[in-house]
């Protein structure tokens, strides 16, 4: 039997359709089955229940097997159908959200050239940063609102120059939820959004970014052909229905990069709104109107999901690698009666607000980009060990990860970014009311916490798509909102507190300045 609703005790019972999401990580495939009438969330699943395998053929190299990414869409999807007694003729269309960044080539006949070079990949950051130079930073900040630096184009220029073999097989070159869709389809194209993170979309022409391409010596033919984000992109094949068990001639609706798709997943849209994202890394990803970039190395400019030629949405992102990932350093090393978060956050609640002059500095996890690629590192300063406990570092480590977030904005205001309120996922950095007080008292906005995830806000997109919902932001508003973070009124002992620890950073910041300097003119 289907998926049945009984209307009343006289009329027939009504068969409910639905919409499916995936969304393509590094570390496993999520999909999502969402009510078409409501919007409503029904299952969720993951494939594999281990993470994927990245293969590291040498240091800072990452590469994975697409063809293991759309096996487990395959068996994602097949399990949301038969776990939810759903059946293929249920389903309505599909969304996609993807790892953005990655690289994957395809020949003539379609078939996978080599492994996908993935976002965490770093060997074509000289490549990229010479581009910046040779095609000039005033040029590049003009046309694609970026250094070219580790992205997809200069990827493709690193195979071009190091495996000339494979290079010569290039029929088109595609982003991981190109391939996807490849995949279900038999169609390659991608987005606008999808090529302006790979830096290959000049905003200024609106059309393939030839100044990069042309640098690089890239043939423009290799570009897929460009389709909206909200368009029937494709067609599920007869292959792809038998492999997904999916029904052929279902639409493929939407695509979009991992954090634009997040941000659509919050309801952010339009300028002065903005995403965050508070796991292992934090993610700020703000919304606006204008094309002008002048952060262009300590942030990111990529076409948001609704960006167009005639009303310019670009999203805006900064991302802080050194975030969570002290606090879970702290869990899995303080040897807690209880190994939570939750048993963290009770001890850093009863330390008043700056934790007694103790500074945690939390950038530990490789170099920042927002301060101009410095590996900065972990710092904690200004103990005392007569006064200072766990409890104090508990709240200092949750402090200074909300005065990075701080930090981080101010960046963003500084290149011309309206910040009106924050929409953040009900993930570890936000279930905390120290972080989350601590961000909306200093910056003096809102935050909005909602229970959903990218491939829900993929399902849901390809739903928008195809005029399903009246309202998105009223889906998912009465489906997923938590709760509301508002400013405090006493503020005096937070803007005290981030001084502090702004003063402690920028002390560390000039030594480690000087001591790159310094080593520069020794290896000269």
């Amino acid at each position: 039997m289907p998926y049945l609703h009984k209307e009343t005790e006289t009329q027939y019972n009504t068969i409910y359709m639905f919409y499916i999401g995936f969304d393509i990580g590094s570390s496993s495939i999520k999909a999502a089955l969402v009510h078409a009438d409501t919007g409503k969330s029904v299952a969720t699943v993951q494939e594999p229940e281990e993470e994927m395998d990245i293969i590291s053929i040498k240091t800072d190299w990452a590469e994975q097997n697409p063809e293991a990414w759309w096996k487990n869409v395959c068996n994602a999807s097949k399990r949301l159908l038969k776990e939810n007694n759903v059946s293929a003729d249920q389903i309505k269309g599909i969304g996609i959200s993807y790892q953005m960044h990655g690289l994957v080539l395809v020949d003539q006949q379609g078939a996978l050239i080599r492994n996908s070079i993935i976002w965490c990949d770093s060997r074509a950051v000289g490549i990229g940063n010479n581009a910046f130079d040779a095609i000039g930073n005033d040029k590049c900040m003009d046309h694609v609102l970026n250094s070219p630096a580790n992205f997809t184009a200069s990827k493709l220029k690193w195979v071009k120059d190091n495996e000339p073999e494979n290079y010569e097989k290039i029929y088109k070159f595609m982003l991981p939820g190109d391939y996807i869709a490849y995949r279900f389809s038999g169609v390659i194209n991608t987005t606008k959004s999808g090529l302006s993170e790979g830096i290959l979309w000049d905003f200024k022409e609106d059309k393939p970014a030839t100044l990069v391409l042309d640098h690089y010596g890239i043939d423009t033919s290799m570009v897929p052909d460009v389709v909206g984000t909200f368009s029937e992109q494709s067609q599920l094949s007869k292959q792809g229905a038998e492999e997904s068990g999916l029904k052929e001639g279902v639409k493929v609706l939407y695509r979009a990069g991992d954090q634009p798709n997040n941000a659509l997943s919050l309801n952010v849209f339009n300028p002065g709104e903005v995403a965050a994202t508070g796991g292992t890394s934090g993610v700020m990803y703000a919304v606006t109107d204008s094309i002008e970039a002048s952060e262009g190395m300590k942030l990111n400019n990529f076409a948001h999901v609704n960006h167009s030629q005639e009303a310019a949405r670009i999203g805006k992102l900064l991302c802080i690698n050194g975030a969570g990932i002290q606090y879970r350093w702290l869990k899995n090393n303080l040897n807690l009666e209880t190994n939570s978060y939750q048993t963290m956050n009770s001890h850093a609640s009863k330390v008043p607000v700056g934790s007694n002059n103790l500074q945690l500095i939390p950038f530990g996890n490789g170099a920042e980009r927002m301060f101009n690629n410095l590996n900065v590192g972990t710092h904690m300063c200004n103990i005392n060990l007569n006064k200072h406990t766990r409890s104090h570092i508990f709240r200092a480590a949750l402090e200074g990860i909300a005065f990075s977030f701080v930090y981080g904005m101010e960046i963003l205001k500084n290149d011309n970014t309206a910040i009106n309120v924050i929409r953040a996922g009900n993930d570890n950095l936000f279930r905390s009311e120290i972080f989350s007080n601590t961000v909306a008292t200093l910056i003096n906005q809102e935050i909005e916490i909602y229970n959903t995830t990218g491939a829900i806000g993929a399902a849901r997109a390809a739903g928008l798509t195809d005029g399903t919902f009246d309202s998105f932001e009223t889906v998912i508003t009465q489906n997923d909102h938590v709760m509301t973070y508002h400013p405090l009124q006493h503020r005096d002992d937070y803007t005290n507190a981030y001084k502090n620890w702004k003063k402690e950073l920028t002390g560390i910041l000039k030594t480690k300045e000087y001591d790159n300097i310094r080593q520069e003119g020794v290896l000269q």
